[in-house]
């Protein structure tokens, strides 16, 4: 069963080298977007330093958000997911191996270049690995609750937008949490309660999200 996790986890990774134009979108939009935010506020380092965090999650959060939709899309369309949808493998497992490949093309992304972009936001030195560890515990749950909406609306015309008003009232517990984990150890208080839930969000995620996207990808050829 793990081999086939891993079997479609490496089918999607290879399809997202072909197409690093798709692969890259929410990455760059990150950078980009998080690159005006100096210009639109100000260079001050106490407004930065204030907001950076913040601005940072929301960032990442919008980035997962926009790479969403090509999870099961191109698969739906050519046929392909039907196939892994009657796969004798279970189906749970082989979600995972999609969620998998969508979060080292799109979560990890964010999670590397996160040092760069919170010396841009004058972000203290503590910043420089408490916020890729938020990231890494937060950014594979945004893509599992994600991977439920991108299921539900399989097909629709207006997926995106209908999706985000799905997943994001999902997304605020773990951009609650990931911003206060920083902003705990840049103010002295510590932000180690927040990681760990951070942490717990995530298990629930692996535990639950699996199943339900599986449940909404049956409905969709049912």
């Amino acid at each position: 069963m793990i081999r086939a996790l891993l079997a479609v986890a490496l089918r999607d990774l290879r399809i997202a080298v072909r197409r690093p134009a798709e692969t890259l979108v929410g990455a760059v939009f990150f950078a980009l977007a998080l690159s005006l935010f100096p210009l639109g506020v100000g260079a001050s380092p106490d407004v930065l330093t204030r907001i950076g965090a913040g601005v940072i999650w929301v960032l990442a959060l919008f980035a997962v958000l926009l790479s969403l939709e090509r999870m099961f899309q191109g698969d739906f369309e050519d046929g392909s997911l039907e196939l892994l949808v009657l796969s004798p493998e279970p189906l749970e497992l082989l979600v995972l191996g999609k969620c998998l490949a969508h979060w080292l093309t799109s979560g990890l992304l964010l999670v590397l270049v996160s040092p760069l972009l919170a010396v841009l936001m004058a972000l203290p030195a503590e910043a420089l690995w408490v916020l890729p560890v938020a990231l890494v515990l937060g950014t594979p749950t945004l893509t599992l609750i994600g991977a439920i909406g991108a299921a539900l609306m399989l097909g629709s015309r207006r997926g995106t937008a209908t999706m985000a008003l799905l997943v994001l009232p999902l997304y605020i517990p773990v951009l609650v949490f990931g911003v206060s984990a920083v902003d705990g150890y840049l103010l002295g208080l510590g932000g180690g309660t927040q990681l760990l839930v951070l942490g717990a969000m995530l298990m629930v995620a692996l535990a639950l999200a699996p199943f339900a996207t599986a449940a909404a990808l049956r409905l969709a050829f049912a």
